[in-house]
Formats: structure tokens, sequence, C-alpha cells
């Protein structure tokens, strides 16, 4: 079976992400998952377990990062710069992680090529990530570039996000349909035992379920 390598946030987006790579486009499923020190690194982490054994992958990596909080530079790794809860940010957001991706990608690629994967996919969403530098096409298509030209001769691996023009109600209409467990997900910036519901990312969520005319059944503060 031709595989795929799909990194899996513990989030809504990668997690549909990897239900594509595996229904719709017939990948057997190596999952990826970054440890990195972000404020609700346990409950990302439990998730992405979740959703591995949902997807019935045929391996998993869960890989320590913990030298990107060393960096710092980002409130969902810094304790001393908060998560914005007004939904209004001019230029590069706080929740930016400083090239997040191109170190998960650059890692992800490498076992794609070890694994003998042909394609790589991550759940980038433009809707939810204005702002963010490094989740653009164009930095996707360079990345590729740069994979492809920093590995073997036979490696050929095609990165690929097939969320990133969705809109987040798109988003939780196709989970349902392709059967990805929501209630197993996490979106929340900083909270682990019920999600705050006022970050951008909660935000966005409970706009989608709303738009799609869903109810999310995670459990969310003073719900």
């Amino acid at each position: 079976m031709k595989k795929a390598v799909c990194i899996i946030s513990g989030g809504m987006d990668s997690a549909l992400s990897a239900y594509m790579a595996k229904k719709l486009d017939g990948y057997g499923i190596i999952a990826v998952h970054f440890n990195y020190g972000q404020k609700t690194e346990q409950k990302e982490l439990s998730s992405f377990r979740k959703i591995s054994k949902s997807l019935m992958s045929q391996k998993e990596y869960e890989l320590d990062l913990h030298f990107i909080s060393e960096v710092g530079g980002s409130a969902l790794t810094d304790d001393t710069i908060a998560v914005p809860k007004s939904g209004i940010e001019e230029g590069v957001p706080v929740t930016y992680v400083p090239f997040r991706n191109g170190i998960f990608l650059s890692i992800a690629g490498a076992i794609a090529e070890k694994e003998g994967a042909e394609a790589l996919y991550i759940g980038v969403v433009e809707e939810d990530s204005s702002g963010y530098p490094d989740c653009t096409d164009t930095f996707i298509q360079k990345m590729q570039d740069a994979i492809n030209e920093g590995t073997k001769p036979e490696t050929n691996i095609v990165l690929k996000t097939p969320l990133v023009h969705l809109k987040k109600e798109q988003i939780v209409a196709e989970s349902l349909k392709l059967g990805v467990p929501l209630s197993d997900t996490w979106s929340c910036y900083e909270s682990e035992e019920a999600a705050c519901g006022v970050c951008d990312s909660c935000r966005l969520r409970l706009k989608g379920f709303e738009k799609a005319g869903i109810e999310d059944k995670i459990p969310y503060h003073d719900s």
C-alpha cells in the first residue's frame, strides 16, 4: 500500500487532513506528532493518540522538540506572553511559533524519506492562519522543493494541504462525513481540562460548529 506521512497535532484540522489521506486518497498512514512545550502539550498528545488509533495508522512517531519552547517568542510556548482573546491583531499574531511548520516539515520529510512515503500531509488552513508566514501556499511549495532537493534522487515527496482553502464550517461538515472523531480533537491554545472558549482557536472552532449547525461536544469553561 502506498504511504503518507501525516502531521497530526491533535486538532480537528490535522485530523481531517489525515482522514482525507486515508479515506479519499487511499494512503496507509504514518502518524507524526510533535511535543514542543506548548501550553496544551499533554492534551494534544492524548488527542493524537486517539486519532492515530482511530485511523489504524501503520506507525506512530511522537517526537520531543522542546528546544522550540526554549527559543520562545510565542504565546503558545511562553508563559510571559498572554494568549490573545480579542481576535484583533495586526501583522503576525503572537501565537505564531517561529518557523514551527518549517521545522515540522523538515523532520516529517526525513521520516517520509526513511519510510518510503510518497506524500506528506499538513492541515494548514488559510482562514485561521492569517498572518502566519509558514502557512502560505508559497511557503509549502518551497518546502516541498527543498525536501526533494535535499533527499535521495529517488525520493519524490508531495506536500499536500487539502484544507488550506476551506472554511471552518466546511471542515466540520467534511469531518462528520468522513467519520473524524471530533470529540477527541482539541483546539484550545491554553487550557487542557476544559477549552477556554475565547482564544482565537476556540472562537474559530465554535464558529465553525455553529455555522455547520452541529454541537461541539468537547468541554468548555462555564458550559
